[in-house]
């Protein structure tokens, strides 16, 4: 219900304001508390183009093959194939989350769900191929 009894005084206020300024982009229920100034935004923008120039450069000392998810998926299934006693013995079904969690959380700093055209986390390269790994291990184990 909005009638004047149940909104408060300061929010009355502020919509009168608004009224005889004749501001027209206010959207009711949002908060102009939780507005930011350009100088904010520019320094938000700022301050993420830096994680992101940053983050870049993680894996540029790293040797293509020990930065690229698929590739280590690879040697894996290679271990595997060869050495599958101990390949098991090494408990890899419970090592390779953590192996691979920085590669990931690397690839995400940028994901953002709550952008119109965000990319969905089943269509990321690195997760088709730890699917892959994931069918191909349940195809061995099966035979």
């Amino acid at each position: 219900d909005n009638s004047p009894e149940f909104i408060p005084k300061c929010r009355t206020c502020r919509r009168q304001v608004r009224e005889q300024s004749g501001e027209g982009d206010h959207h009711e229920g949002l908060s102009s508390d939780e507005e930011l100034t350009p100088a904010e935004v520019d320094e938000l923008q700022k301050s993420k183009d830096n994680v992101l120039e940053d983050s870049r450069k993680i894996f540029e000392d790293v040797h293509a093959d020990f930065c690229d998810i698929r590739k280590i998926l690879l040697k894996f299934q290679e271990w595997k194939e060869k050495l599958p006693d101990s390949y098991c013995d090494a408990y890899i079904s419970f090592c390779l989350p953590k192996l691979l969690n920085p590669l990931i959380r690397a690839q995400l700093i940028s994901w953002n769900p709550l952008e119109q055209n965000f990319t969905k986390l089943e269509e990321m390269p690195w997760f088709r191929a730890i699917e892959e790994f994931s069918d191909a291990e349940n195809v061995s184990e099966s035979k």
